[in-house]
This record gives C-alpha cells, structure tokens and sequence, in this order.
C-alpha cells in the first residue's frame, strides 16, 4: 500500500476541497493509497508540511489548492533526496501551473492519474534561496497578485485580478534593471515588469511565453520596455495572441541563469507571491520533480 500526503489550502476554490475531501480520501483508499491529510492554516505551513512529508518518507505528497499553496509545497520539498512524485489539484484563481500542463480540474479523474501513476519530469527555478515552479518576476504590474485580497478571490475569482490591474494601470511606472544573463550582452533600461517563465501560462495568458517547456532545462525571459498608456494596451493585445515577443518594446530570450540588479526598491513575485526584493539570481534545476500529469 502507498502512502500519500494530501496538503490542501482550505479556503482555496470556494472551499472546495473541505467538501470534496471524503470522497477524494475513499477514492484514492480503494486503490491502495493510504492518504493522511494536512490543511494548512497561514503562510509558511504547507512548506513546513511538505518538508516533513518527504522527511516521512511519504510514497507521494499532493498540493490542493492555487499556485501559492503550489509554490510553498515546492519550497518543502525542492533539493532533498529521494523526492516522492508531487499531485495538484488546482483549485486556486489562475492555477497557471496546471493550466500549462493540462491537469484537469476534475477531482475523480485527477484521482484516476494519481493511481495509476503517471509522472513526467519537471524543471523548477530557483530565485536566491527560494523555489518557484511556473514564473518569477518583477515590476509594479507583478504585486497584484499578492495584493489582492483572499477573500475577494474567493469570492469572484479571476474578476479580483482584473480589478486590480485597473487599479494599478493609473500608478503603472518603469523601473530601471540591469540584466545579465548567460549568452546574452547586459542590459541596462527602464522596464515595466520582467517575467521569467517557466511554462506558457502565466498570470491566465496562455501565450505570454509561447514557446515555454516545463522541462527544457531553460527559463523564458521576457521583459517589456518603458511604454505610455497606448504602447501597453498595445502589447497585451499581441500578448492574447503570442505575438507579443516580436514587438520593440519587448526583450526575449531563453537562459538557465541570469542575475537582476536595480538601484531602486523592486519587489520580486515568485508563483503569485511575494518572494523578497532584488538584486536577484535565478536558475533552473532541471528536471528536478516528476509530477502527476
């Protein structure tokens, strides 16, 4: 019999998983997974649960809940040995993760994959001292996904973010960066947000990083130069179609390792949450988890 871990945030996905967790619980026992769960109660838990898993020796662990409950899981389990395959069930706002990989949100069927043990291998970036599965970034457009209150994106979902983004267009300001990163000359510009992706789906666009795979071994680079109001309409509306990499305002390139340094304050978002300041270094661990997909 497998033993599994089940870490689920339970305000996540209009409390989803509170209701759906007896069933999810007599599905995976029927199959052999004795599973023992853990709902998380304030930041920093599900890292902390993660990490005592795998130190458990756990024959599987999996994350219920949006790409922050996704991103602190990681963080438990990312750099240990003998690392045990890793479940979503997405139930956050965006769940751009299980977007790219095309995990479905349906719970009977996700259950089905995890008992018959379908994995792939998956890279995962490492900002400073800290792990991020889908996307790191900065720029003041970034901090709307931390700033957004819970309770909202309980409530409406992905309209909160919307919200905020008008919210923020009116304070939208460039930020200067210097870029370096291996096999590209250094940049040195003012910039209104910087991503390094992961997978194709970010912030809910599909496309913002087209030709993202999650297991390359690579980060896609995309920054998007000082623009005025109409210049960034602009290039969200090439962004919905994946043209946008093509656009002069916009820099792209793909890269295992860069460094990124400011004279100002910016703030860096790691998976929709907030992962310290820079000057920052990131890198990839390649093919560092297999996941349930």
């Amino acid at each position: 019999m497998r033993r599994a871990r089940l870490i689920y945030n339970p305000t996540s996905g209009r409390e989803e998983m509170k209701r759906r967790l007896a069933d999810v619980l007599q599905r995976l026992d029927s199959a052999g997974i004795e599973t023992s769960c853990h709902a998380t109660t304030g930041e920093g838990d599900a890292t902390r649960s993660a990490a005592e898993a795998v130190e458990r020796g756990y024959d599987l662990i999996i994350a219920a809940g949006g790409d922050g409950t996704l991103n602190e899981v990681v963080n438990g389990m990312a750099g240990k040995d003998h690392l045990p395959p890793l479940g979503v069930f997405p139930l956050g706002t965006t769940n751009d993760f299980a977007r790219a990989l095309g995990i479905s949100k349906n719970w009977e069927d996700y259950c089905d994959l995890v008992i018959r043990d379908v994995t792939r291998p998956i890279d995962v970036g490492v900002a400073n001292d800290r792990c991020f599965i889908n996307i790191a970034g900065g720029g003041t457009l970034t901090e709307l996904t931390y700033e957004v209150p819970s309770k909202l994106k309980t409530m409406i979902g992905q309209l909160a973010y919307y919200l905020k983004g008008l919210e923020k267009m009116v304070s939208l300001a460039p930020q200067e960066l210097i870029i370096r990163a291996d096999g590209q000359p250094e940049i040195h510009d003012e910039f209104m947000v910087f991503l390094m992706a992961n997978s194709n789906s970010v912030g809910g666009f599909e496309k913002l990083a087209p030709g993202a795979s999650i297991d390359d071994g690579l980060l896609d680079v995309i920054a998007l130069r000082k623009c005025n109001l109409a210049e960034f309409v602009r290039v969200v509306s090439l962004a919905l179609r994946g043209e946008h990499v093509h656009d002069k305002k916009v820099i792209h390139f793909r890269t295992d390792y860069m460094e990124v340094y400011s004279p100002g304050p910016v703030q860096l978002n790691l998976d929709g949450e907030f992962g310290g300041v820079l000057p920052g270094t990131f890198r990839i661990l390649p093919q560092h988890l297999r996941i349930f997909a």
